[in-house]
This record gives structure tokens, sequence and C-alpha cells, in this order.
């Protein structure tokens, strides 16, 4: 990824304001864009506050990505696949991530408004598709809050089921609620932190498994890459030989689908970040490159440290053992006799699922604003507080996630699956739509004759890459359940979860665009000016403020 560095307010001589006539191509037809004072009145411009640092964006980006999965549930990949399916698996989906962030930051740094690659993909590919984007991303985030809810219930567990379920349920909304209700700054502070002890977590566990796997554990075990020749690299799913293998790699690809994102979490922030032309470039570089490495080096240090036979690890998941019990690190720690950590991992395991939930309640609120603001949600959802909180988005998610309470009288372990096989499909929808839609603004782009150097950001390898991101994701959200056809797999439930999205999404695209007859846009009929205005007039007059105390000053050096 590069940055140009070129503030695209001071670019127009590259390419006309406006676009090209559909009817002939050769005509421009240059329009003068809005004033900020217009779009205002015509209501086109957000209403939430500009207070988010360079360091909140990009630790919300970790925070939103790094939950439960990468510390507990990829143990069950590991069972699956083996540690080289595993690694394997998650090396090449972190590419298909890369194409997406790189396509996203584009778009994203030059026109940064609140829920971008939802209101894009209406105004430059088709408002139905806008449309349906917008929903199943709510969809696709909302349901990840009861997610995390019912792990945490499930981690705190782990030491004692003295506390009432719904007790713990009730307690961890409510935090949620005054955390997103009282202010974008704390949010962004709280989050802040929160996602850097995810961060120390799992720098802490790969230097871990580098001390132990030299020998620097009690039992003075020199096991190194053991676990790689016995039992093997590559485990053998539901057939044997290589078609076993095979289907291994793709139950490890389909976790990594799952657990690896990044560039939906930091776009969302756009619209309330500070001085965004020049924060987002950074944030989407460094969080991606940092996510990169940990979910890289995680699935490198769980393979190293259990073999994917161990007795105890797959007992811990058929028993749906509580919180850590079922981590491959715990396993690994209980197998070389190393005690107190588990409860040190399973507290931080804790505040990571608070924290990832902490950060699904922010982009589903901002994703249902978006909607409202675009006129696809009821309008009183875009009523924002005085500091700036879009407060009925914000409750209607919380509402949502009452459906947590579900595990009052379910099975745990049933109730995470359910979102999960919902939640799977419905992020690589997204990811699909965003590359489909980084597609059109490059055209639209070449149609208009604007220079993409012009731009404060470029992405490497484009159209490239976003046709690759849009090839890969396309086909892997009808991977995402396919056990569900093997024989003797059959399970309505599983089905339904899996593909409710796949089915949906087309649903909503076909009657949005029937009920108001829209129509793809060509790249010359593409609207590449809305909002422009006032994100360049508040660009050329931002004026940075200095850091008020060495706490603050200290922070914005490290990870400004």
């Amino acid at each position: 990824m590069t940055s140009t560095g070129v503030n695209y307010a001071q670019s127009h001589d590259h390419g006309p304001p406006g676009g090209r006539s559909g009817s002939d191509p050769e005509k421009l037809v240059v329009d003068r864009p809005p004033s900020v004072h217009e779009s205002l009145r015509a209501g086109k411009i957000d209403h939430t506050h500009r207070k988010l640092k360079s360091r909140h964006i990009q630790l919300i980006g970790i925070g939103g990505t790094i939950g439960t999965a990468l510390y507990v549930q990829i143990g069950k990949s590991l069972i699956a696949g083996g540690p080289g399916s595993l690694f394997l698996a998650f090396a090449i989906w972190c590419t298909v991530i890369l194409a997406v962030t790189i396509s996203t930051a584009e778009m994203v740094t030059y026109l940064p408004i609140s829920s971008p690659f939802i209101r894009f993909a209406g105004r430059w590919v088709d408002e139905a598709i806008g449309f349906a984007a917008g929903w199943n991303f709510f969809i696709f985030e909302a349901a990840l809050v009861p997610f995390e809810v019912t792990a945490c219930n499930l981690i705190i567990h782990f030491w004692s089921d003295a506390v009432p379920v719904g007790g713990i349920i009730a307690i961890i909304i409510f935090l949620y609620g005054l955390i997103n209700i009282l202010a974008v700054k704390w949010y962004g502070e709280t989050e802040f932190w929160a996602a850097l002890g995810k961060m120390l977590l799992i720098v802490g566990l790969i230097i871990f498994t580098f001390i132990v796997m030299l020998g620097g554990n009690p039992l003075h075990d020199r096991f190194g890459f053991r676990y790689w020749y016995e039992p093997g690299a590559f485990a053998e799913y539901y057939h044997t030989g290589d078609t076993g293998r095979f289907m291994g790699f793709l139950q490890c690809l389909i976790a990594a689908a799952f657990t690896i994102a990044g560039p939906d979490y930091v776009s969302m922030a756009a619209g309330e970040a500070e001085n965004p032309r020049k924060v987002m470039p950074r944030a989407f570089n460094a969080v991606f490159y940092r996510l990169t490495s940990f979910f890289m080096l995680g699935a490198l240090c769980v393979g190293i440290l259990v073999p994917y036979n161990d007795q105890t690890l797959k007992d811990a998941y058929t028993n749906g053992e509580p919180g850590a019990a079922a981590s491959p690190y715990v396993v690994a720690m209980n197998r070389l006799g190393i005690p107190v950590l588990p409860h040190i991992v399973n507290a931080m395991v804790l505040t990571a699922a608070f924290s990832a939930g902490n950060s699904y309640v922010y982009c589903a609120s901002r994703s249902l604003f978006g909607l409202a603001l675009e006129g696809k949600a009821p309008k009183f959802l875009t009523k924002c507080l005085k500091n700036g909180v879009p407060v009925y988005s914000v409750i209607v998610v919380l509402l949502i996630a009452l459906l947590s309470f579900l595990q009052v009288s379910s099975n745990t372990a049933t109730v995470l699956g359910w979102f999960v096989s919902l939640i799977t499909a419905s992020q690589v929808i997204n990811y699909c739509v965003m590359a489909a839609t980084y597609i059109c603004f490059y055209r639209a782009l070449k149609a208009q004759g604007i220079d993409r150097k012009s731009l404060p950001y470029r992405g490497i390898f484009q159209p490239y890459a976003a046709w690759y991101a849009c090839g890969a994701t396309f086909v892997m959200a009808f991977f995402g359940g396919y056990t569900v056809f093997l024989p003797g797999n059959w399970d309505v439930s599983t089905f339904l979860f899996s593909y409710m999205m796949v089915f949906i999404f087309p649903v909503l695209f076909i009657g949005w665009k029937l009920i108001h007859k829209t129509k793809f846009y060509s790249p010359e009929e593409v609207d590449l000016q809305q909002d422009l205005a006032g994100i360049e007039e508040y660009t050329r007059n931002y004026v940075p403020r200095p850091a008020k105390n060495f706490y603050d000053r200290g922070l914005d050096f490290l990870f400004g």
C-alpha cells in the first residue's frame, strides 16, 4: 500500500469536477459542487463529531477484529486441518484482506464520511446494492454483539457458576450502552485501552510459544516443530487421503474468513476521525500489517504448541468447556505443567471479548445511522445527541443484543454456533461488495478524467487486487456451509444460518430495485462530488490541536 501524500482538495486540475453525460461520452457536464451549507441543509453531511485521533482509530480496528476466535475457537480449525493447513489458510486469507483493505482505503480517504462503504455502494454502483449491503452489514455487526456477550458469559464461568447467566448478560449490555452513549471521546479511549490489552495478550502468547518451544518450560522439553512431524502437518477431515486433507484445509480457510477482518472497522470511524485525509491512510496501513502479523503468527503458534490429535483439546470442544479451557494455549500450559497462567489468559480473553462487543455496538449503530442518512432506514435514527452520538441507532443495537438471553434456556455452545454461521456469510458478502464498489469507483475516476495520482491515497495493484478480492469472497460465501451437504451431515438449522444471508441479500437487492426502479450507474454517471465540498473545506481549515498533557503527547507519539 502506498500513500501519495497529495491532498485532493488542492488537485482539481487533474480532472473535471463533474461527470460525463451518459448520452454523450465526449461531452462534459460540469456541475458546481454544492457548498457546505447547501449540503447541510440537504442533510448530506454527517452531524457526528470528529473527535477520534489516529491512535483511537488504529486500536479500534484492532479491537474490532481480535476477539475470542483468535484465542479459543482457532483450536477447532487445528483439529480439523492440522498446523500446516491452519497456517496456510490464514496466510492466504490475509492476502484477500490486504486486497480489500487497499481498495477500501482509497475510497474512504477520498471521501471520509460515516458508514462510507455502505453509502458508496449506493452512490457509485446501484441504490439497490447500497440498500442490501447496508442492511447486510448491519445484521452482521448486530449479530456479533450477542455473540460476544455470549462469549463473555462463557469465559466468566471458567472460574465459577455462582453468578446467574441473566445477570452477567444484563451487566455487559448496560456497560456497552454506557460507553457508547456517553460520548465518542470516551468510546475511543475505552476501546483504545481494551484493544491495547488484546495486543499485549497476543504478543505475550507469541513470546510464550517461542520460549517454551525452545525448552523454557517446567518439563525442559525442547519440542520445537515436533507436532508438524508427529502426528503431522495436515489432518484428514471427513474423508481419508488427499481428499480428506484438502477438506481439512477448507475448514481452516472458512475459519480464517470468520476470524480475520480489519478494513470495515477502520472505515466505519472515518466520519468521526480528526483530519481524516491524513489519519486514515496511516490507520489502514498500520492496522493491516499488525493484524496480519498477529493472525499469521497466532495460527503458527497454535500449531507449534498442541498436536491436532490432542485428546484434551478435542474433549474441551466436545464437552463445551467454559472460557479459555478450550484454548490451545491453555491446553499447552496444562500439558507443560505451568500454573496460574491459564487464569491470566482467561482474564485477558474476557477483556478481548468485551472489547470486541464494544466495537460491534459502535459499528452496528453507525451503519444503521448511515442507512438512515441515505433514506434506507427510518429517519428518526439520524437523531444525534449534542455530543454527536446517534442515540436511537445505539438503542436499536442494544435491543438486538438482548438476543443473548437465548442462552438462558439453550446451550451456550449452540447459541454461539448459530451466530458464527450467520456472521461468516455476512462478512464475506460485505467484503465482496466493498471490492465491487471499488471497481466501479476506479472506472468512474478513469471515465471522468480524474487522475488517481491526485487522490490522498492510492492503493497498489489496482484494479487487479479488487478483482481478486471480489472473486475470492464471492466463492467463499457459498463454501462457508458446504459440510452440511456431506452425507450424514444434513441439519436444517445449520443450513439456514450458513446460507440465510446468501439468500436474503439478493432478496433485499431485487426488492428495492423493483420498488424504486433503480439502475446500475455507468462510470460517466457516477457522482463523485457529493459531500466532497464539506470534506475539502474541513481539510483546508483543519488546525491540529496540540496535546494538553504528557499523557496525550506520549500516546500520540507512540500510536499517532
